[in-house]
């Protein structure tokens, strides 16, 4: 029965390295549509979200069944409730993705920025695929210190948003209407893909020290109650 157990807990493991690889393709070819201004990659990310938001729902529905038959305590039920909450964070980030892609599709084949945003929005590309390619890595090692890292890399896409908002403001600033909405919006989904992946690594900060005391105290207090 516990090689059973073990089993079921691996391959939980194994579904959430795989949704952040999916998430990985994602945000990479979301960006290279956007800066490109390709309706084909843009539409790449688009239909490949299906398959993201099923993978969230089979790993859901595998945690539920493992909850519900082995009855997990101590680490496993930790591992299990953190993986719940973990899945939720990568479909989120796959839909912000969408978002980026979607944003490119809807201007294609104009670029949804005017060409003075454009290193801001390669550097938001470079800092979101440091950002998902890290996730993998902590996701497969469970290693603390490549959690704790993960925060840094967001504190790059955290500055990012702040240029972005601060270029759309400066009076030199020569976007349309448009432009302003759009790379205020894109700013924004990358700031926000940036702060799911640190939401993962405070769970897994919780999940390998078992302590309420991870920077994200309150956000990990309520995995503590068995469902």
């Amino acid at each position: 029965m516990r090689k059973v157990f073990t089993s079921e807990l691996s391959h939980i493991g194994e579904d959430l390295t795989a949704m952040s690889k999916q998430v990985h393709t994602a945000i990479t070819t979301a960006s290279q549509a956007l800066l490109r201004s390709d309706l084909t990659l843009a539409q790449q990310v688009i239909a490949a979200d299906d398959a993201i938001d099923a993978a969230q729902t089979e790993l859901d529905e595998r945690c539920v069944m493992v909850l519900a038959r082995q009855q997990p305590v101590a680490f496993d039920l930790r591992l299990v409730v953190t993986a719940l909450r973990m899945s939720g964070s990568l479909e989120r980030m796959g839909d912000l993705a969408r978002h980026i892609a979607q944003t490119a599709r809807r201007r294609a084949p104009a670029a949804a920025f005017p060409e003075e945003a454009r290193e801001l929005f390669t550097d938001f590309a470079a800092a979101s695929e440091r950002v998902a390619t890290r996730l993998i890595e902590v996701l497969t090692t469970h290693d603390l210190e490549l959690a704790l890292s993960l925060e840094a890399d967001d504190d790059a896409l955290d500055e990012l948003h702040r240029r972005a908002l601060s270029m759309t403001q400066a009076a030199q600033w020569s976007g349309t209407a448009h432009h302003t909405v759009d790379v205020t919006l894109l700013a924004r989904f990358y700031e926000r893909f940036g702060d799911h992946a640190v939401t993962i690594s405070q769970r897994m900060q919780y999940l390998l020290t078992g302590s309420s005391d991870a920077p994200a105290a309150a956000d990990v207090a309520g995995m503590t109650t068995a469902p």
